[in-house]
């Protein structure tokens, strides 16, 4: 090449003699300067009239009217490449199992770097935990026996992008996978083009930290899984017992004798989607359970429950088409886990996934239902009112917008059979005189329907608020939905009824006082802490619903009486502030008789949720006794107790928390500790 340019540069019209021909490059070679610094950063041709003088400007420079500086020095060729001859040694290392230990070489090879991708499990390490990233661009090297302890499963049936062998991802060379995705042609054409050699800093650091092979593509992790990989299977089907035991009543999402012949029959080993539906309930349960059901420390639980959500989540994250009920489930298991947990942000995340699942599957359409076997048909139906549920509880304890409006469903609620009764092809008969177990999540359901249809004329005439006639229509629509929630519960089956402790108009003296609250301390104490104390009320599944159905009822009611007295205030010009009284002590009575009727051992199964509700209730109540002017004795009272029996609650929440940084929201004397 240098010998080329003085041909370019002689303008000699002349032909050159022999001298000439012998010594004339050689002579141009030894003289010939190099380009300016501006005409080299342009890349042209530097053009000076006289090349012998190093102080004249080229024209270039000249015409720019920039300085001529010749300041470039060329650097230093750099060291070889160290990263290539690693992984040219490690090839030859891998070549050889029979006399290098395998398993040292994965660990400190610099081909296999171990990135952990979710929390260790409590059982054998697995897939989640760890995996040898191929990282060669040009060299293939040979595939290593993994212990079948290691990577148990092999996902021969599910053609994914990773399909293992024997237990072990296939060792390919980079330049091979790359050939598979077109994208990947434009990375790896882009990482070996000259075209920014000026540039080798820019070049270096896109090699060195952009490498398409670092992050796996999510197919990987969608592949079936053995229960073992996250903790003993004994451990996980105790886990799945108490879940049907305390959490089922509230949340009857699944089918219990279709899930627990799929897990007898190990469908988690051959359908991804159902190991993380497994995985996605142990970790909604371990947050719901009392401690001391569980024969493990806290931190374990708190453990075992974060590394189940991450395993579900891995495989729910990468199979979103097509859509499926057992999607929608998982995502809801989800948000309930998050709740317990405290992650405001990503429970509403996972909620807004599963609502839009459900909506995708057109699950709020009765038309949608047609075709489907029976079982589908009920988990459809049962996970649509769940959904339904926690949207209006959200709507009116957060101030969210609603995302399920009533008007846009058509859905029958399910039907009032238990589990064993549907069958893939028929509908069987409930045995008379035995209440379904569903029925409590259909009663709960309408009160949540009738929070909608107030919820949704409360934000209407806020924005737009309504006057004259129109004002008192809705007032005569708002008196309707205020006799409809007094009697949603009239025709509630015998086991769903409540026993009342007393009558709404008398409260003992021994509701309240240092006596009653340390009494109920104490059990509340030996519910979370004794793991022989008796569990026939928590056991017993309607005692559990009655406290949510009651409370919910209160609190909707509650909501209704509030916004009536708000549209009588604006078509009155003032209200009657004895009666607001009576009102208001009749709501707390009546939610105090509540609490007081039902076992503290089925309040404290309900969990958190349960909490949030009664909180929401005593705390305007409250705050409107402190207002008023004229507030009877036993209204006060009534309020203190309430707020009393609140303190109560606010412990069994604080048993529900894993997390020992959150621990502590209430002291020693039941006195709450909150804003």
């Amino acid at each position: 090449m240098p010998a080329a340019r003085p041909k370019k540069e002689s303008h000699s019209n002349t032909p050159p003699s022999d001298d000439c021909q012998n010594k004339e490059p050689k002579r141009k070679a030894s003289r010939q300067s190099q380009s300016c610094d501006a005409c080299r950063s342009r890349k042209v041709r530097c053009a000076r009239e006289n090349p012998e003088d190093p102080k004249q400007s080229c024209k270039h420079c000249i015409t720019l009217g920039v300085p001529c500086t010749y300041e470039y020095q060329p650097k230093k060729r750099g060291p070889p490449n160290l990263y290539l001859r690693r992984l040219q040694e490690a090839a030859a290392a891998a070549a050889k199992p029979l006399e290098l230990n395998v398993e040292p070489e994965l660990s400190s090879s610099p081909v296999s770097s171990v990135h952990s991708v979710v929390s260790p499990t409590l059982g054998p390490k697995s897939p989640f935990s760890e995996m040898p990233i191929n990282t060669s661009p040009t060299i293939s090297i040979p595939s290593i026996a993994i212990s079948p302890s290691r990577y148990p499963i092999a996902a021969d049936s599910y053609p994914t992008h990773y399909s293992a062998t024997n237990g072990t991802l296939p060792s390919v060379p980079l330049t091979h996978e790359l050939s598979h995705s077109p994208k990947a042609e434009e990375n790896s054409a882009f990482i070996g083009s000259d075209s920014f050699n000026t540039y080798p800093l820019y070049n270096w650091s896109f090699k060195q930290h952009h490498s398409p092979s670092t992050i796996p593509p999510l197919s990987y992790y969608y592949r079936p899984h053995r229960l073992e990989e996250i903790a003993p299977r004994d451990t996980i089907y105790l886990i799945i017992a108490l879940f049907f035991d305390f959490v089922y009543p509230l949340t009857p999402c699944v089918h219990k004798p279709s899930f627990m012949a799929d897990m007898h029959a190990r469908r988690e080993e051959r359908d991804p989607l159902f190991f993380a539906l497994v995985m996605s309930t142990v970790a909604s349960t371990l947050v719901q359970v009392p401690r001391s059901y569980l024969p493990m420390e806290r931190p374990v639980v708190h453990k075992l429950a974060q590394t189940c959500h991450e395993a579900s989540r891995h495989i729910s994250v990468a199979s979103y088409d097509p859509p499926t009920s057992m999607h929608v489930v998982i995502r809801y298991f989800d948000c309930v886990y998050h709740f317990c947990e405290g992650h405001d942000a990503t429970q509403h995340a996972a909620f807004g996934e599963a609502a839009h699942i459900a909506v995708t599957l057109r699950m709020h359409e009765e038309a949608s239902y047609d075709g489907l076997d029976p079982i589908e048909c009920e988990v459809r139906r049962r996970i649509f009112w769940l959904l339904f549920g926690a949207d209006k509880s959200m709507s009116i304890l957060l101030g969210r917008p609603i995302c399920l409006r009533d008007e846009d469903c058509s859905v029958h609620f399910p039907k009032e059979l238990d589990d064993e009764y549907i069958t893939p092809s028929a509908y069987l008969s409930q045995p008379h005189g035995k209440t379904a177990l569903v029925s409590g999540l259909n009663y709960t359901s309408r009160i949540f329907a009738l929070l909608g249809e107030i919820l949704v004329r409360i934000r209407v005439d806020k924005r737009s608020p309504p006057q004259g006639q129109f004002a008192t229509a809705r007032l005569e629509e708002v008196q309707s939905l205020h006799q409809r929630i007094l009697g949603a519960l009239s025709l509630a089956p015998e086991p769903l009824r409540l026993k009342p402790a007393l009558s709404q108009s008398h409260l003992p003296p021994e509701y309240g006082g240092a006596g009653f609250r340390k009494a109920t301390f104490d059990e509340v104490k030996d519910f979370f802490d004794n793991p022989n104390a008796s569990r026939a009320n928590a056991l017993n599944p309607f005692l559990v619903m009655q406290a949510n159905l009651y409370v919910t009822q209160q609190l909707v009611r509650f909501v209704i009486e509030q916004y009536r007295d708000e549209l009588l205030l604006s078509l009155q010009g003032s209200l009657d502030d004895q009666k607001i009284a009576e009102d208001r002590e009749a709501v707390a009575s009546d939610l105090l008789n509540i609490l007081h009727s039902i076992p503290i051992q089925s309040i404290a199964t309900n969990g958190p949720s349960l909490v949030h509700k009664v909180r929401f209730v005593a705390s305007t109540l409250l705050d409107a006794v402190k207002k008023a002017e004229i507030a009877p004795a036993s209204a006060a009272r009534a309020h203190a107790y309430l707020w009393d029996f609140l303190s109560i609650l606010s412990e069994i929440e604080r048993n529900y928390l894993l997390d020992d940084d959150r621990d502590g929201t209430s002291s020693g004397d039941g006195m709450p500790m909150i804003g």
